[in-house]
C-alpha cells in the first residue's frame, strides 16, 4: 500500500471509523454529546465544543494548502470560535468535521507519494509526511482529551 494510502487510512482511522489505535474515534465519541455536553465547561479544560472546532480548524487548513492555496491557520487563532448555543450549531459543527475529514483524506489519497517528502509551505515546517502524521497524532491527543471529558460529564 502507498505511502499516501496507509497516511489516509490513519487519518480516517481516528477521525471516521477507526479503532485499532484508541478503539474509538472522533465520530464514535461525538454521535451522541449533545449541544448542551459539548459546550459544558469542567474546571479549566476545553470543552468538547472547542477541541471539535480546534481539530477541525487544523483540516481546513490542510485542505487549503492541499487545494493549492495558502496556509492561513495561525495556532493563536485555532480556539477562536462563535459559542455554541443551540443542538442545530453543534451539528453544524459535527457535519463541517466529518465533511472536512473526508475531503481531506480523498484529496490525501490522491497525491502523489513523492510530494510526502517535499516541503510543507515553507522549510520551518518540514514537510508534507511530517505535518500529516502531526495532524494525526494531534488528533488522537485530542480524542484522549474528549474521551476522559465525557467521563467526568457522565
Amino acid at each position: 500500500m502507498s505511502t499516501v494510502l496507509q497516511l489516509a487510512k490513519r487519518f480516517r482511522e481516528v477521525l471516521l471509523d477507526g479503532v485499532w489505535i484508541a478503539n474509538t474515534n472522533f465520530k464514535d465519541q461525538l454521535s451522541d454529546v449533545t449541544w448542551e455536553q459539548a459546550v459544558t465547561q469542567i474546571g479549566s479544560l476545553n470543552t468538547i465544543a472547542m477541541l471539535t472546532f480546534h481539530i477541525d480548524y487544523y483540516i481546513a487548513g490542510l485542505i487549503q494548502v492541499f487545494e493549492g492555496g495558502n496556509l492561513e491557520i495561525r495556532d493563536q487563532y485555532s480556539f477562536d470560535f462563535p459559542p455554541v448555543e443551540s443542538q442545530e450549531q453543534w451539528e453544524s459543527l459535527l457535519n463541517k468535521l466529518w465533511n472536512d475529514a473526508g475531503r481531506f483524506a480523498v484529496l490525501l489519497e490522491q497525491t502523489p507519494d513523492a510530494k510526502m517528502n517535499e516541503v510543507f509551505v515553507d522549510e520551518k515546517y518540514g514537510t508534507y509526511l511530517r505535518n500529516i502524521d502531526g495532524m494525526i497524532e494531534h488528533a488522537y491527543y485530542h480524542l484522549g482529551q474528549i474521551t476522559l471529558i465525557r467521563k467526568l460529564l457522565s
